[in-house]
């Protein structure tokens, strides 16, 4: 018989945030629907629109210049709406570990991605401006939808940018490089995403991700489609799948949680992140980007990386930005 595991934290997804979560009793595997599945066989991907005109993905616009104070916005701009309104909506995640979590204990949605967002506010509302974030819990698949209808007005959820996806929305310049892994059993012998694809293995990763795009290029594998990674993990941990594949940061997340699992191989796939806004609002990506390169220049970029990531190792340079992508 399998040993008994726990579900991690994160497992407990939460769907809408309206205020601070007071249950924080930790869920029994036995709690814990299965999560709704789609399983198919890993062929070949479609062609897709490219939406980078020639340029690298990672190439976004050049941030304003000058860029305003902090609390003050260019009159008649898409940062100016959003003042007016008084709340800047964000779509992220809740139970990526590291990345954008629900704290159990205060109710708090905390993280990288999380902090990143919190620049923007600040920069857009003054100090205090973190109060002015309106949190939308969304899954890897209504990311791109969220931006597209405008329920949100910025997306930070582990999303990487590629042309496939500047054909829908636009994004900031990288703010975090990161790579496809796979986390497997502790007691398993698999070491590469090769071998899994050799044994027509079960492996499961979120739809709407660029992780499930990647499976494509591993034909055999019998892939498992689920709303959000953490479905995954519940999977996993009921002995339904495998394996899962997801960017290193998340599945360093689960490893440190479960003491059953751990990461193998090597990255087989890059995985920027951006914040991604609507495409029409140039002037909010410019904004973000004369954000992100303060953070990039101040320190706090490196002080965020320490914050959350320090304990795997030293803290690296940030990502440069590629702002080459040209207005109008």
């Amino acid at each position: 018989m399998t040993p008994r595991r726990p579900i991690a934290l994160a497992a407990a997804a939460v769907v809408v945030i309206s205020a601070a979560c007071t249950d924080t009793s930790r869920l029994d595997l036995d709690d814990v629907a299965v999560p709704e599945v789609t399983t198919t066989t890993a062929a070949p991907a479609p062609p897709s629109a490219d939406g980078c005109g020639g340029l690298p993905a990672i190439a976004s616009y050049p941030p304003l210049n000058p860029m305003p104070p902090a609390g003050t916005v260019p009159a008649g701009s898409t940062m100016a709406e959003i003042r007016e309104r008084r709340a800047l909506r964000v779509g992220v995640s809740a139970d990526t570990l590291l990345f954008g979590v629900q704290n159990p204990l205060t109710g708090r949605i905390e993280g990288f991605d999380i902090d990143m967002l919190r620049l923007v506010a600040r920069a857009i509302f003054g100090p205090g401006g973190d109060d002015k974030l309106d949190f939308k819990v969304i899954t890897y698949a209504q990311r791109i939808p969220s931006l597209e209808d405008r329920s949100v007005d910025l997306v930070a959820h582990t999303m990487t940018i590629n042309c496939t996806r500047w054909s829908r929305v636009g994004f900031s310049t990288v703010y975090y490089d990161a790579g496809q892994k796979i986390l497997v059993r502790s007691d398993s012998k698999v070491a590469s995403i090769s071998e899994l694809q050799e044994n027509r293995s079960q492996i499961c990763a979120p739809a709407g991700s660029t992780n499930i795009d990647e499976l494509a290029n591993y034909p055999g594998l019998q892939v498992t489609a689920v709303d959000d990674i953490t479905d995954c993990l519940v999977l996993f941990q009921q002995g339904k799948v495998e394996a899962i594949t997801a960017d290193d940061t998340v599945l360093a997340g689960f490893a440190d949680q479960d003491p059953y699992a751990k990461v193998v191989g090597d990255a087989f796939s890059s995985e920027p992140y951006g914040i991604a806004a609507n495409k029409d609002d140039v002037d909010l990506i410019r904004f973000v980007n004369g954000v992100l390169a303060t953070a990039r220049a101040d320190g706090e970029w490196k002080a965020t990386y320490e914050r959350w990531l320090g304990e795997f190792g030293a803290t690296p340079e940030p990502p440069v930005a590629d702002t080459s992508r040209p207005l109008g």
